[in-house]
């Protein structure tokens, strides 16, 4: 609450009924459970969970099921009327994908700006990617993925804090993702959101996930995150990150009608970062090319004692200067 309400309508809402709706409520005191028992509405099961953590509560999602295909979504997230039509569709079409996912508007899309920043391409091309270093970018509420082949390559890690990015990674490498190329999901952004919090150390545990990427490439071990996250922390860029949060408020400005807070907080993004400002708007148009997240790998390489102490340099190529680099990460 008090999003839960206009979520599970959107369930409701859908233009196909052949689903079933699980929900799993973790110690809220909000009426968000009392709400859920009150429908009445024969796809619904609902799970009271005890134990902290959304990576746990993730993964029994997985083991709970009882079809192939799990559709994620938030409770402050909304489903587009066709979203389930559609997924089936490209289930039908390409029933040996290990995952899809689609676009997705900020919402309310009638008041705010934009969609989520969104790695595009065919399956081969978002694998060559990550084989490349980088880490994909998806909206985590849209993503659909087998059950089976999740939970073979490890479904999602325990102790990992971006979650999500660290899955997306492992499932390029030996599964299909497909897009599904359209925005079927509203995806909210507030201030109480766990992406609103901490946004330092949230971008530095990002770099942690590409670090973990490039020990598997490079076949090297990876080190828990407290013994490099200083090292990973050199690499964060604060104007960049104050940008995008002033970019998070101008959405949520826009989504209270709050248009004069709404430009002035445009502006101090503008200021705090006019490259990632002309990125984001070049983003929206499809003109910037291959979208990812992540460093150059190169970075890693020139202060490998801080990540692989007693290593040699695992990879001659990159130092020649031929490994691709994307401009596009952050």
């Amino acid at each position: 609450m008090p999003y839960l309400r206009e979520a599970v309508e959107s369930l409701f809402a859908q233009t196909v009924s052949n689903f079933k709706i699980l929900a799993i409520v973790r110690n809220c005191p909000d009426g968000s459970l009392e709400y859920l028992n009150s429908l009445r509405d024969s796809r619904l099961r609902i799970i009271q969970e005890s134990k902290p953590g959304l990576t746990y509560a993730l993964n029994r999602m997985l083991r709970e099921i009882d079809t192939p295909w799990l559709v994620r979504q938030d409770t402050d997230d909304v489903s587009y009327p066709t979203r389930v039509e559609r997924v089936l569709e490209h289930i039908n079409r390409f029933p040996n994908a290990g995952m899809f996912y689609s676009l997705a508007d900020y919402h309310p899309k009638d008041q705010c700006l934009g969609q989520f920043r969104c790695s595009r391409g065919s399956p081969k091309e978002l694998r060559q990617l990550v084989e490349s270093g980088y880490l994909l970018s998806f909206c985590h509420p849209t993503v659909v993925l087998n059950k089976d082949k999740t939970l073979a390559i490890g479904a999602y890690r325990e102790n990992l804090h971006v979650e999500d990015a660290d899955l997306w990674w492992r499932m390029a490498l030996v599964h299909q993702i497909r897009i599904i190329p359209t925005a079927l999901v509203g995806y909210r952004q507030n201030s109480s959101s766990l992406t609103a919090h901490n946004l330092v150390r949230q971008h530095v545990e990002g770099l942690y996930i590409q670090y973990c990427l490039l020990s598997h490439l490079w076949s090297l071990p990876a080190m828990p995150f407290e013994q490099v996250k200083e090292g990973l922390g050199s690499f964060v860029r604060m104007e960049e990150l104050n940008a995008k949060e002033h970019l998070r408020s101008m959405n949520m400005f826009l989504s209270e009608r709050k248009h004069l807070s709404a430009a002035s907080a445009a502006l101090r993004c503008w200021k705090a970062s006019p490259r990632l400002f002309l990125r984001r708007i070049l983003d929206e148009f499809h003109l910037s090319g291959m979208i990812c997240n992540g460093v150059d790998p190169k970075l890693y390489l020139q202060r490998k004692q801080d990540f692989w102490p007693s290593m040699p340099a695992p990879v001659s190529h990159l130092e020649d200067g031929s490994s691709r680099r994307c401009p596009r990460c952050d």
